[in-house]
């Protein structure tokens, strides 16, 4: 269903809080919109969106769509929320976070950032090479990029970069010009029910690149390097360290202050460049290969070499992806975003290189239990390079589903499989009272998960 959107609706957004919806919910003010939104608890996205003037309702209730005439949906939001069914009583339309992304951004020229990891950074490396140049985008990210301090940017130039949320199957009906896949594993398996069926969708996203756009696909990745083999259309480049990419990773060098790598571009019908020493203030291949793909669009569409270096040295990072939030006793404490085995493993991987000497504490607050319950295996073997893992209980998310498993036995796999000491905890007070008593020495501790152990890292300081 194509949406004419008239200056005079009042677009409610169910569930403004969320990181996606926050930033839709901005940009569709900044276009001349009147837009109001709910969600059950404030948060940081809704101190931002209030700091815009929209209207916020704390608590989803049925009077909240008084003045509404067209209702977003977050994949978040369940059929029988209060405001959910009183759209549909009213027969107001409504519209996924997903399809109004589409619609709002289908006049214009997209770069969208897709796959199950290393989207946001990659989209907000993208956005710091395009403001090295005269370019003005409207940028909608999955995280606070720092330098704009937001998670959303409406810019003055026809063109826009996005990151495309994939949970829910949405990121298909966005119109891609240029597109980028990251990587694809095994995540949101409630939605997509097996790994085929998740690779069909990828595959559909590819192939709605037009002729004059170009998507750029980590070949790295085993399941990207499985659908490069059988797309139908050759309109694509790939990157990666893997010798047949057209963009090839060479010579890697890292340390704490930076990562330092070589490019050596190989693409039909173009002439053979070789960009040396690209620097970036972030640590691990992960990022290597997100400042790849951001190099390889930006060449692409014409943007200059020196811009580029410029744009990813002086990249100012991404909230929640392995930002330093304090010092105590001489130790690093670094918040991380990583709540999927893949993610857990290549930051452990990037940390052990810059910080071989040091011990690595590893606070672990698993998120979702449908996760951890497809996943259990692989998270038990993600802590390889870590020497100590602090468990926290669950972070559900809402879900009301049996774990199906003892939580002792899970702590347990991790110590055989990761070869680790792990030590369980029930909250932040004993987490601070823990570290309290075992922060000293040579040690670097990152807490991840995708639930409340960002904000147990920040109170932290004042808990010990």
């Amino acid at each position: 269903m194509k949406i004419e959107l008239a200056k005079t609706e009042v677009i409610h957004f169910i569930g403004i809080g969320g990181i996606g919806m926050s930033g839709l919910s901005l940009i569709m003010k900044g276009k001349g919109f009147k837009v109001q939104g709910s969600d059950l608890n404030i948060n940081k996205n809704i101190e931002r969106v209030k700091k815009e003037k929209i209207k916020i309702f704390i608590g989803q209730k049925k009077q909240n769509l008084k003045n509404a005439t067209i209702v977003v949906v977050s994949s978040a939001i369940k059929k029988n929320n209060p405001e959910v069914i009183e759209a549909k009583r009213k027969n107001l339309p409504i519209i996924s976070r997903g399809k109004m992304l589409a619609h709002i951004v289908s006049l214009m020229k997209n770069i969208v950032v897709a796959g199950s990891h290393g989207k946001t950074t990659t989209t907000s490396l993208v956005a710091s090479i395009f403001q090295k140049t005269k370019l003005d985008p409207t940028i909608i990210n999955g995280g606070v990029i720092n330098s704009i301090k937001n998670t959303a940017k409406l810019g003055n130039s026809d063109w826009s970069i996005l990151e495309a949320d994939e949970s829910d199957g949405s990121f298909i009906h966005i119109p891609p010009t240029y597109s980028i896949i990251t990587n694809i594993d095994r995540e949101h398996m409630d939605f997509y029910k097996s790994m085929d069926d998740l690779k069909k969708y990828f595959v559909q996203f590819i192939e709605k690149v037009p002729s004059f756009g170009k998507s750029f696909i980590c070949i790295d990745d085993k399941f990207n390097y499985e659908i490069v083999k059988n797309l139908k259309t050759q309109n694509f480049y790939t990157y990666g360290v893997n010798p047949k990419s057209n963009f090839l990773i060479k010579n890697i060098i890292q340390n704490k202050k930076f990562t330092e790598f070589d490019l050596h571009v190989n693409v039909p019908n173009k002439k053979k460049l070789s960009i040396k020493k690209i620097k970036t203030p972030l640590i691990g291949i992960h990022n290597v290969r997100n400042s790849t793909a951001a190099t390889a669009v930006a060449l692409t569409i014409g943007i200059s070499v020196s811009d580029i270096k410029k744009g990813l040295l002086n990249f100012g990072g991404v909230q929640r992806r392995f930002n330093k939030i304090f010092t105590y006793n001489n130790i690093d404490f670094f918040d991380d975003y990583a709540h999927h085995p893949t993610e857990i493993k290549v930051v452990l991987d990037g940390v052990k290189k810059v910080y071989p000497e040091h011990d690595k504490v590893c606070i672990f607050q698993p998120h979702r239990i449908s996760r951890l319950k497809d996943l259990r295996k692989e998270f038990s073997s993600s802590f390889k390079n870590a020497d100590t893992v602090i468990l926290c209980p669950i972070f559900t998310a809402g879900e009301k589903i049996k774990l199906g498993f003892s939580y002792l036995n899970f702590a347990k796999e991790i110590i055989k499989n990761s070869k680790v000491r792990l030590f369980l905890i029930n909250n932040e007070y004993e987490l601070a009272n823990f570290l309290k008593k075992n922060m000293y020495g040579k040690k670097i501790v990152i807490g991840m998960g995708a639930g409340s152990i960002s904000n147990w890292m920040r109170k932290l300081p004042n808990l010990i």
